[in-house]
């Protein structure tokens, strides 16, 4: 019996031992699969990197080709052939730079004369398409980036080296380990990419009216006056705005320094216990956005009464000379454009939208970005061809229905003063902007009116 129980209790330990063993394999085996995949993965990221990489380096060796190129066009259709394939370049050496498992501050050189690049061969290239020749300045620009092209190009061609003889990857860059792993790893890429740069430390941007220009893109909003205010006096500027017989509580939300307008945040509870958020700016104490939410499920009010609600609640607000623009109905509530009118000519960047509730006329929010950003005082004198001049230069088939003046924004992030025209061609509806300066097309806007508001594309 005892040789029984002892057979017995043997099977059952040598039994345990196989299921010991069994899982140890079976562990062993999803390990080696999971490494095999995380080393597939990490393989296929490396590639990844490279690949993205390599493209930008060609796109550099491209931009450096065309900026050369640009410097002995000898005529204007040439020229804007070869500006326009410098935009394209450049434009894809920023799309795969953003690729790279980089942080954006060891590039913001980099990166921001690329924008620069691209952003300025566009400006000329239409200076070409309109049969214009380029100034001594523009080649003078041109030339100074093309030194910098030369710069990056060598630079990263000497990176192309390091990726290629193993002295990092980018496995390695994005890789999270001990604090001593991701220490040297920091260093290398600090060592890597720090030669990028300081090829651009005098490198300060061209002064020229196209976009990321330096004084443009780093220039204070025009419309911020006034000196900076703590978030107590912000909450004060908040609780006013609303009313303060209509507040039952207010909550700070914080402090907002990278928006695009360094902003207080706040939260108001209503007496009606509705709930309204309010953001102030941190210079001027100006009112960048408010909003409040409710259901809206009658419409009592027409379209043209919402207009006057919104344009008296601006006036009341102290923000004068307002003219509504266009419209968006959605859910009971009305979203209105007005622009600034400055002696009868529409400044379509000093912007404000106003929602308007369409039961009683209530006015639930307002954003005012684009009026901060932009509104100034305008020189709206630099008129060199009259309005019957600059219909010359409509389609002969364009049916114009009303005329008059505006400042529009460009793409570059400049203004231009032009004749509007709006009119029709075939039943649909079409605003022309006519360069007031030199009466050059700057402009087409298709109009689409639907029974929920008025758009533009």
């Amino acid at each position: 019996m005892n040789k029984l129980i002892d057979w017995k209790n043997r099977l059952k330990k040598g039994h345990m031992f196989s299921i010991i063993v069994g899982l140890l394999i079976v562990v062993a085996i999803l390990g080696f699969i999971l490494y095999k995949k995380q080393r597939e993965y990490r393989q296929a990221s490396e590639n990844s990197y490279n690949a993205a990489f390599f493209e930008l380096v060609d796109y550099v060796q491209n931009v450096e080709t065309y900026l050369a190129k640009s410097l002995i066009s000898s005529t204007p259709e040439h020229g804007a052939e070869t500006l326009t394939n410098l935009w394209r370049e450049a434009n894809l050496a920023q799309a795969y730079l953003s690729r790279l498992p980089i942080e954006s501050q060891e590039l913001e050189n980099t990166e921001k004369f690329l924008n620069q690049v691209s952003d300025y061969s566009y400006s000329l290239s239409r200076k070409n398409i309109y049969n214009e020749s380029l100034s001594d300045e523009d080649f003078n620009n041109l030339k100074e980036l093309h030194t910098y092209s030369q710069e990056l190009e060598n630079t990263l061609n000497q990176l192309s080296d390091d990726l290629n003889t193993g002295r990092f990857s980018w496995g390695e860059l994005t890789e999270k380990g001990t604090v001593a792993f991701a220490q040297q790893v920091d260093n290398i890429s600090k060592e890597s990419f720090s030669n990028l740069e300081e090829n651009f430390h005098e490198y300060s941007g061209l002064i020229y009216d196209g976009a990321f220009s330096e004084h443009l893109t780093n220039a204070e909003p025009k419309g911020l006056t006034g000196d900076n205010i703590d978030e107590d006096q912000a909450k004060e500027i908040a609780e006013n705005f609303i009313g303060v017989e209509n507040i039952k509580e207010t909550s700070n939300l914080g402090y907002f320094e990278n928006a695009t307008i360094s902003n207080y945040g706040f939260s108001i509870k209503k007496n009606n216990d509705e709930t309204v958020n309010i953001s102030i700016s941190k210079k001027g104490g100006h009112v960048i956005s408010m909003n409040a939410n409710r259901d809206v499920n009658t419409e009592s009010i027409t379209q043209e009464q919402a207009d006057e609600k919104g344009k008296q609640y601006l006036e009341s607000k102290g923000f004068s000379n307002m003219k509504e623009t266009y419209y968006l109905k959605q859910d009971g509530i009305v979203t209105i454009n007005y622009a600034y009118n400055q002696d009868n000519v529409v400044m379509y960047p000093d912007l404000i939208k106003v929602k308007v509730a369409l039961d009683n006329g209530e006015i639930l929010g307002l954003e005012s970005t684009g009026y901060l950003n932009n509104h100034q005082k305008r020189d709206i004198s630099n008129v060199k061809i009259t309005k019957e001049e600059a219909k010359k230069n409509l389609n002969k088939n364009l049916e114009i229905t009303s005329e008059g003046m505006a400042v529009i924004p460009t793409e570059w992030k400049t203004e231009i003063l032009c004749y509007e025209f709006k009119g029709k061609v075939d039943e649909r509806e079409f605003l022309v902007y006519i360069n007031a300066e030199n009466g050059k097309e700057e402009d087409i806007l298709v109009i689409t009116n639907t029974p929920n508001g008025t758009l533009t594309e």
